[in-house]
């Protein structure tokens, strides 16, 4: 046993004091410490003790819907790194079409025993979902925290960017700047980021140029989320007269780029495009994308610092914190052209 604990002190580098104090579950070991005492023991081989299994475990389910639009790896980036402070580890689960779903990855992490799972726009935010699946989990009980995935119904943390106020900072920049007929894409109505931008989006179109309902329907372009979705949907918009657009994500963004430039329309110069998120590639594109920016690693560390408190059995609030997105400007936004100075698409 002392070749053994010689072994796992050096690989954690710590005492072999501090590895006995760990492997009898005693205080004054912090929790970065006592994970790379266990990390050891599993990287050596050893088998960990009966007592420290369950809780030494230190795995936190990490559920995301996809990896190909750059703020998912963002966030899961920021959760990881939040919970490596605090001595767990993340089980990365990504969806993809045809693969695991979403329930199915909450059954392998229950197998493995997790402390708690992280939740970042999950089916929670579709609200013709069934979510008693996650007040079955809450109802274990098994601590988890939504991201940008509000429910009224469930008793959980979560931690949201404020879509209302993204919908109005982008329609206060383009009507500063001139635009009139400015246009709104985002995905299915279905979901609830999706009626909270439209919400703030409407508000401020009234408040700013007073245009009625009726006119501002036909401004609105709902579609799949994506850059082909992005595409399409500002084809209708660009018909329709649109100089400005706000996008839902970036990726959507870089679609309605792609349609304007088709048409024959210049970026910024006749048209004007906002996006969402502001992922770490959007500042170079071609322009560099005005986006709202989503502000990632504030959402995370309050994410992850609401499940450490439940899992510690502090209790986190059951409410919704909301954090404020940005508006950053670069070269996809300018003042508005006038109609004659418009090429014929």
């Amino acid at each position: 046993m002392r070749a053994r604990m010689a072994d796992i002190a050096k690989q954690a580098q710590v005492s072999e004091a501090t590895v006995s104090r760990v492997i009898n579950d005693r205080p004054g070991v912090s929790a970065e410490t006592r994970q790379a005492v266990l990390t050891a023991l599993d990287v050596l081989g050893y088998e960990r003790p009966e007592r420290l299994r369950k809780r030494s475990a230190g795995l936190v389910g990490l559920v995301v819907p996809e990896l190909e639009n750059p703020i998912f790896p963002a966030f899961a980036q920021a959760v990881e790194s939040s919970l490596a402070q605090h001595g767990y580890t993340p089980v990365l689960c990504t969806q993809s079409p045809g693969g695991v779903t979403e329930d199915e990855y909450v059954e392998m992490l229950l197998d493995r025993q997790v402390s708690g799972i992280v939740f970042i726009s999950s089916l929670a935010a579709d609200t013709t979902s069934d979510r008693s699946r996650y007040q079955r989990l809450l109802d274990r009980p098994l601590p988890i925290v939504l991201v940008n995935s509000f429910a009224k119904e469930l008793e959980a943390p979560f931690v949201s960017c404020d879509d209302r106020v993204a919908g109005e900072l982008g329609v206060t920049h383009l009507v500063a700047l001139g635009h009139r007929r400015i246009g709104m894409i985002s995905g299915p109505n279905r979901f609830i980021t999706t009626q909270r931008k439209l919400e703030g989006y409407r508000t401020a179109l009234k408040r700013e140029l007073n245009i009625p309902d009726a006119e501002v329907d036909e401004l609105v372009s709902l579609t799949l989320f994506g850059v082909e979705g992005g595409e399409v949907a500002a084809e209708r918009l660009l018909s329709r007269g649109a100089t400005g657009i706000i996008c839902a994500s970036d990726m959507m963004a870089l679609g309605a780029i792609r349609a304007a430039r088709r048409r024959g329309l210049r970026v910024p110069e006749d048209v004007s495009v906002i996006g969402f998120d502001d992922s770490t590639l959007i500042p170079f594109t071609d322009p560099p994308l005005t986006t709202l920016r989503q502000p990632v690693a504030s959402m995370a560390v309050a994410a992850v610092r609401s499940l450490i408190d439940e899992i510690n059995g502090h209790g986190a609030p059951k409410s919704e914190y909301l954090f404020h997105p940005e508006l950053v400007v670069r070269n996809s936004t300018a003042i508005a052209p006038s109609r004659a100075a418009l090429p014929v698409a």
